[in-house]
């Protein structure tokens, strides 16, 4: 997806583990209405309507997805851009900007994500996504979904609506699933230490904006802490009434997010 004036500056932002670039629609729209930003929000390979890996164990990973974070900004033509990314989304932002992007990403905004995850939350996550459910409805399938992404806070019944129609994925058996390709959890398995990047973190050197939210299991407090003393010295922001991750889909979120690229 595509927001905005194609001569703003350029913001992309990138969904989490098991979601769609649609989950950044709210923000998008917010951003692309100022007329300062054009805002590209990708579907990750394996999630939405990007193909699946004909390759999972070596192509759902963060590197991988670097490589195609590089690929999109070339074929886009962007100079720069600000990074806005939740979870995975922030990880690919991170390791990005340390590496193949180092320069190119101006700003860089975390939604509840760091250089290193909380073991449980992963084991949590590794529980529902690697086996996806499904159903007879796709109204049963929002039902799913408002329990298991009940940490991203208050939204509204429009917008649970549409999180469930963009990420839908129609079985051969009739039923419904969310859409994404099971194997992409394989990264956890294959590449077990691929969200362990202090090293990379202690490398950054430009503006870092992270959202923790106040009940996040996945990072923990210690850990925002040592994010705000090392490294870029991010500044952290406790966002109330979320967990893992915000949704950064109400006002209050929009603001701490457009301040921050803006400089202020």
């Amino acid at each position: 997806m595509d927001w905005g004036d194609p001569g703003a500056e350029p913001v992309i932002a990138w969904h989490g583990l098991a979601r769609t670039g649609r989950d950044m629609d709210d923000l998008a729209a917010h951003l692309a209405q100022s007329g300062r930003y054009r805002v590209i929000c990708p579907d990750t390979i394996g999630r939405g309507l990007s193909q699946w890996s004909p390759d999972p164990d070596n192509e759902y990973h963060l590197a991988f997805y670097v490589k195609l974070a590089v690929a999109l900004m070339d074929q886009l033509r962007l100079a720069s851009c600000h990074w806005v990314g939740t979870s995975m989304g922030g990880a690919i932002g991170l390791l990005a900007a340390a590496t193949s992007l180092r320069g190119r990403i101006r700003r860089l905004v975390l939604n509840d994500i760091g250089p290193e995850l909380a073991e449980p939350a992963i084991q949590r996550i590794r529980g529902y996504a690697g086996d996806p459910a499904a159903f007879d409805t796709v109204g049963e399938l929002e039902r799913y979904f408002r329990q298991v992404y009940q940490p991203y806070g208050w939204m509204s019944d429009a917008q649970w609506r549409r999180l469930t129609e963009s990420s839908t994925r129609r079985l051969p058996d009739g039923r419904v699933t969310p859409h994404y390709d099971p194997a992409m959890v394989r990264q956890f398995f294959v590449h077990p230490d691929d969200y362990k990047r202090w090293t990379e973190w202690d490398s950054l050197s430009l503006p870092v904006l992270c959202l923790r939210g106040e009940a996040s299991d996945l990072l923990l407090p210690e850990t925002a802490e040592a994010m705000r003393v090392r490294g870029p010295r991010a500044e952290v922001v406790t966002v109330a009434g979320c967990g893992h991750a915000p949704a950064l889909n109400v006002p209050e979120h929009f603001a701490i997010v457009e301040r921050f690229l803006a400089g202020r």
